[in-house]
């Protein structure tokens, strides 16, 4: 197996008898580190410490990450220009915090003759906010109703 010892120095390839007796005499641990790669790798270390700092360590990619959730926002086939606006505004408040948008419209009696009427008032619903948002599902019907997911714009960095 190959060492590395505990200031990240290479002390070369040994059997794991010399490897554990270097391990003993600065009274550390021998850990495994890649046991698939082709001359296994060890590391003379803390074991405790080691744990402690990668536990501490997926601790704060936890907090860093961000749970997106789905928000939902329900329009009408007869929705009002205005009324549109305002649902809108709701849906650019949630894309800015960062959560996708689910825009559903419900077809109710005859309504379900004419689903392209549905359609075009989600493509006038994603005009008010495409300078914010992608469209991540395009305009689909399922049953009585309209589904199209938005979701907000990468930032490049």
């Amino acid at each position: 197996m190959r060492l590395v010892g505990k200031d990240g120095e290479m002390l070369g390839i040994m059997s794991s008898k010399e490897a554990l007796s270097i391990a003993e005499e600065q009274s550390l641990d021998l850990v495994l580190i890649s046991p698939n790669a082709d001359v296994p790798v060890c590391k003379v270390m803390d074991y405790g410490k080691f744990k402690f700092e990668q536990a501490k360590r997926l601790k704060e990619q936890k907090k860093a990450q961000k749970v997106v959730e789905i928000k939902e926002v329900q329009l009408s086939m007869t929705i009002d220009k205005h009324d549109v606006e305002v649902k809108a505004k709701n849906a650019i408040k949630f894309l800015t915090a960062g959560d996708k948008v689910k825009v559903s419209i419900r077809m109710r009696g005859r309504q379900m003759a004419r689903p392209e009427m549905g359609i075009e008032v989600m493509n006038n619903f994603y005009t008010i906010v495409e300078n914010i948002s992608v469209i991540e599902k395009q305009p689909e019907i399922m049953g009585r109703n309209i589904f199209m997911i938005l979701s907000p714009i990468k930032e490049k960095k």
